[in-house]
This record gives C-alpha cells, sequence and structure tokens, in this order.
C-alpha cells in the first residue's frame, strides 16, 4: 500500500503460502483457462483459506456463482463501508437466501470513522482528492486489510480492460500489499459482454443499479449512472479532474496528502494501533 501508518495486526498462521516461483508457474499455466478453471484449482489449493472478496458488482456475482457450484461451502466476504447503497444490501441478501451462503461482513472503525468525519464533514470527498482518498483508505482499505488477515488467498472480481491500472493484472498473484497471501483474478481477460452473458445464461441475480444506467457501483455517494457510451468507471468520483479512479484496495496509491491526515486519525484513536 502507499507510505505511510502500517495498521499492526497479529496474523493467524497459514499454512498454504505460495511463493514467487510458484505463484509465477501458476500464473503462466492458468493464463488461458476458463474462469472455472481458475477457481477449482483456488479452491483445490488452498481449501477454507480461499475466500471470495465480493463488492456485489456484476464481477463478483459470476465469481460466487461459479465457485459455488465447485464448492458450495466457498466462502464470501465483503467491506460494508457504511455509504453502501439499498440496493446492494438487498442483493446481499438475496445472496444469502438463494445458494445458502454466509458473507462475511468487515466494517471501518468507528472512533476512526467519526474522528474524520467530525473533522471534515460527512461528504469530505467532494471537496479534494486527497480527502476523498482519505475516506476510502478509512472505509475501504483498513477494513480490507484487517479482512484479509483471515485467508491465504483471496480472489476478486478484476478485469484487465476495466481501468489502465488494471490492463497487467495476472490470474495468480502474490499479494505484497497484504502480507504475501495469494491474490487471483479468474476473470482477468473477461470482458463486459462476456460477464453479462454469464449472467443471463446462469440467471445470476445482479445489482438493481444496473438497471438505471450505472456500470460501476461503489459507496453510493461516490457512484452514478452514466451515460450511453461512457467508460464504466466514468460514474466513479466524476467531479475529480485528472485523479486516479481507484480507491486503494487494488493498488498502491500514493499523494504525499492524505497518509500524514491517516496517521494523525489513527494515532488519536489509540497511538497508532487499531483493528481495522
Amino acid at each position: 500500500m502507499a507510505a505511510g501508518p502500517q495498521v499492526q495486526i497479529e496474523k493467524p498462521e497459514l499454512s498454504l503460502i505460495m511463493d514467487e516461483l510458484e505463484a509465477g508457474e501458476a500464473a503462466v499455466e492458468l493464463d488461458d483457462k476458463e474462469p472455472q478453471e481458475v477457481l477449482a484449482w483456488a479452491i483445490d489449493r488452498f481449501g477454507k483459506e480461499l475466500a471470495i472478496c465480493c463488492s456485489f458488482q456484476a464481477e463478483g456475482c459470476v465469481l460466487i456463482d461459479m465457485a459455488h457450484k465447485i464448492d458450495p461451502n466457498i466462502r464470501v466476504f465483503t467491506i460494508d463501508t457504511g455509504r453502501t447503497p439499498q440496493e446492494t444490501y438487498d442483493l446481499i441478501d438475496k445472496y444469502r437466501q438463494r445458494y445458502g451462503i454466509k458473507v462475511e461482513i468487515f466494517m471501518p472503525d468507528t472512533a476512526v470513522v467519526e474522528q474524520m468525519v467530525t473533522r471534515h464533514g460527512n461528504n469530505l470527498f467532494y471537496n479534494d482528492v486527497n480527502l476523498r482518498l482519505l475516506c476510502c483508505q478509512v472505509r475501504k482499505v483498513l477494513p480490507l486489510r484487517r479482512a484479509l488477515m483471515n485467508y491465504g488467498a483471496w480472489v476478486t472480481g478484476l478485469r484487465r480492460d476495466q481501468w489502465a491500472t488494471r490492463s497487467n493484472i495476472r490470474k495468480v498473484e502474490i499479494d505484497h500489499d497484504h502480507g504475501g497471501i495469494v491474490k487471483l483474478a479468474p476473470l482477468a481477460d473477461w470482458t463486459e459482454d462476456e460477464v453479462w452473458d454469464y449472467i443471463r445464461a446462469n440467471d445470476v441475480p445482479y445489482n438493481a443499479l444496473y438497471a438505471k444506467g450505472y456500470k460501476s457501483i461503489g459507496c453510493a455517494p461516490c457512484t452514478r449512472a452514466v451515460g450511453e457510451g461512457q467508460d464504466a468507471r466514468a460514474g466513479r468520483w466524476w467531479w475529480e479532474t485528472g485523479a486516479p479512479k481507484e480507491c486503494g484496495m487494488h493498488c498502491a496509491i500514493e499523494t504525499g496528502g492524505f497518509e500524514h491526515e491517516l496517521a494523525a486519525l489513527l494515532g488519536q484513536n489509540d497511538g497508532g494501533h487499531t483493528k481495522s
């Protein structure tokens, strides 16, 4: 992650971590494989140390459906930022009912959120890029770090054609931002059309916001519908100019601006040691 405060959490002992060589070999072997094959390999390799990280966008929904057909006990987790759209909560309930899965929920540290909004207001993200990145760190990145302490490998819905920062992702890689666990992207070489073809062919439940013109769904205040022909991520942080269309969950962001503020918030919380 970006330089700045490091969250100190004691990580459980995990037995199935891969090294760079093995991950590189697996990435080459699986690069032309279908997502189901990648998931089957990962489920066999990591067992209960594997989990799908799902924000309940289309890609994550596809991955849950695919993985559930391989292993009905697949673990699924999500980050509830506290600004999640109601449509996303409704969809999570549908998945619990249809697939019989327990969605593991991770939330931001209440004390840190309180300090942030007391200092900068509830809608701080509209005022400055660094304040938006600060909000993303507090509500998304820090809870993700805590969540990943529970797993040896995590599955994401990243695709190479989503954004420039994602164009070189591998289907298997070591995630050095999160303690060297394994990060998988089974849909890396899929297009948006392929995702939706799978959803329609398999009657996969999806977020109601897509029917309202949304193509990328995050926090309610920071996401909106896009026009015909617009890039999918044009609806993310649309008020910003020249800023990264990322929150920091999947790539390191360094600006020199929000890191100091984050360190101050964490330090005020409990001397720099936080569970979030």
